[in-house]
Formats: structure tokens, sequence, C-alpha cells
């Protein structure tokens, strides 16, 4: 089993797991519970970080400096053990490192520190990435985190994902896991999407630009998550077909492999290129209220 870390302060409470650095519980003072609880009937996961690349690769193959290695779907980073590195109260600071096994899938030396920090009734999650390499590095970084859909208190009740920025971003449509190339309308009126669980039959909603830097996850005449983006352009709204009782809102940059585009790293879209001893940081705010 793995070690978790909690922090707290009088408004939230958060458990941080050593292995990915995974939330596992996101909690408020009268007890509600806010994440997705990992049931392994629709999907373990809770709140994965995405490294070094996000999505799919063609065949889970990546080609980096001319040579091919095997890359599973959104990378290593949320199946390896990171060490807890600072801690107090109401923050925690996990960091993984590359190592021998992180090399023969990636070969470069770098960091992966991800914080997360309660500033009040505010959760704060942050990636940074350290380039400990001699050459620029190529990577992806994405957070994927599932709420509970209803929210709590909210069943039966209309829920929405509201933009900030009132846009309609088109809608980039996968095959196979990988991006097609094409965009399509936009489900969003006015920056407003009502869910359905059938929006997700085809697999996850990715808005490659223009979802802009914040959004609401709510219910009406209910509960709101608050969210704010830094450094993350790609959206993408994600839940298990067959009605499961999560919702995932992923801020990324990079994502999935364009089909027929091969399988070079740098050939991903948004991919970061990274100089040598230069760090750059990602990260997402969530607020509760309701």
């Amino acid at each position: 089993m793995s070690t978790t870390t909690r922090i707290s302060n009088k408004y939230l409470s958060v458990e941080v797991s050593e292995l990915g650095a995974e939330m596992q519980s996101l909690q408020t003072a009268d007890g509600r519970s806010w994440l997705w609880n990992g049931d392994a009937a629709f999907w373990t996961g809770r709140s994965p970080i995405l490294f070094p690349i996000v999505g799919k690769a063609p065949d889970n193959k990546v080609s980096i400096e001319g040579n091919q290695y095997e890359l599973a779907q959104h990378g290593f980073a949320r199946r390896s053990t990171f060490v807890l590195d600072e801690s107090d109260e109401s923050m925690c600071r996990f960091v993984l490192s590359s190592s021998d096994a992180t090399r023969s899938v990636y070969p470069f030396e770098f960091s992966l520190a991800v914080t997360h920090r309660l500033d009040g009734a505010r959760l704060s999650v942050e990636a940074q990435v350290r380039n400990l390499d001699a050459r620029p590095m190529p990577f992806g970084l994405g957070f994927h985190p599932a709420f509970l859909w209803p929210l709590p208190g909210a069943e039966g009740h209309e829920h929405r994902i509201v933009l900030d920025n009132g846009g309609e971003p088109r809608l980039a449509h996968l095959a196979d896991g990988l991006l097609t190339g094409d965009l399509q309308a936009s489900p969003f009126q006015a920056g407003r999407l009502v869910l359905a669980h059938s929006l997700f039959d085809a697999d996850a909603l990715i808005f490659p630009q223009d979802a802009g830097e914040g959004l609401r996850y709510e219910a009406e005449g209910g509960p709101q998550l608050k969210f704010t983006f830094q450094n993350l352009p790609n959206i993408a709204l994600w839940s298990k077909p067959g009605n499961a009782p999560f919702l995932c809102v992923e801020p990324w940059h990079g994502t999935a492999a364009e089909a027929g585009k091969g399988d070079a790293i740098t050939a991903r879209p948004f991919t970061n290129l990274l100089a040598p001893g230069e760090t750059e940081q990602f990260g997402f705010t969530v607020a509760i209220e309701g």
C-alpha cells in the first residue's frame, strides 16, 4: 500500500498519495466528499498526473531523437512512486526524479515536482518540470482530476460546465485514442454546456484551443466548483461510458498524437520543448462553493 499525506485547514482537507503524487480525497469541513473515490467498477483513477505525454501514442510508441520507446497512454508519472520533499499543515510537495526505469522509456534527466496547497477554501495543484539534461527536453503535462457527478446534494439537478470566457471552442475528434485532425462544431452555447452521459459515448470531449483560463462545474441551484488554469491551453472533459458517477475536468499542455503524423514526440500537438537547465510551471486551482 502506498502512503498518503494529509493536509487541511478549517475549510478543506486533502489526501495525496506517494504513488503518482495523486490526490486521493478532497473534503469540505462539513464532511462532504467532492473527489471521485476510485471505485474499480468504473475507473480506478482519482486525479492522475500526466507526464511525459498526454493521451495516446501510435501503438503506444514514441520516437525520440530517432529511437523508439514504449510509452503507455498518459505516460509513466501516474504509475511512479514520488518522494515527499516538503510538507506542513496546508501544503505537500512530492518529487519524481529521472531513474533507470524512466530513462528506459524517456531518455532524459528531469525532475517533476507536484505541490498541493490549501489557501482558504481553495486548493491549488502545481506541477514544476525541470530539465536536468544537456539537451532540449520535449514533453507534455496534464492534470486528470475526477469529481463526483452528481455533485453532493445535487442529485436530480441539471449539471453543466460554464466557461469564464463565454466561448464556443471547437471539438477535436478521437479515433482509437488519436486525434483525427478534424475540428467539429462546439457543443457549447455562449460558454455553457449542459452535461449528459451520452456526450461521452465516443470518448472524451477535447477542446484544443479557446476554452479559456477558467470554468465552473456546477449544479443548477446547487454547489459549484470554480477552476482557474495556468499554462494549460487544452481542456478535456471525460466520463466513462455507462453512466459513471464522475466527471473529469482535465487541463493539459499537450494532447494525444495525431493519426497519420507519426510517433515522434516532438510532432505531438502542443508539445513543450524545455531548454537545458530551465523550469516550467503548470497548475490549476479549484474553489468549492455551495
